[in-house]
């Protein structure tokens, strides 16, 4: 397997655990009281944006070419950096 379906395959395995991972952060909410529920909600959009921010990324390094996709790593490492923060400050905030 080349590197870039490597890195691809691993991206895209932590989006779907950060998918499974705001669904738990929903169903909380929903149980939550009023006043936190606005909380967590506006947490979880937080969340979908930076997600769709980072499938976006994803979506271009699957289009670039082998020799391109290396001068798009460093754009989609920073997303995920971002993204995995979020998702673990949001888990630290509502445990």
């Amino acid at each position: 397997m080349r590197m870039k379906e490597a890195y691809q395959k691993k991206l895209q395995a932590e989006l779907d655990e950060w998918n499974a991972e705001i669904e738990q952060l929903k169903a909380k909410a929903d149980k939550a009281e009023a006043e936190s529920q606005l909380e967590y909600y506006k947490k979880i959009e937080e969340l979908r944006t930076m997600q769709d921010e980072a499938r976006s990324k994803l979506s271009e390094l699957e289009q670039a070419s082998d020799k391109a996709w290396g001068d798009l790593k460093a754009g989609l490492d920073n997303a995920w950096d971002s993204l995995r923060s979020a998702m673990h400050s949001a888990k630290e905030r509502f445990k």
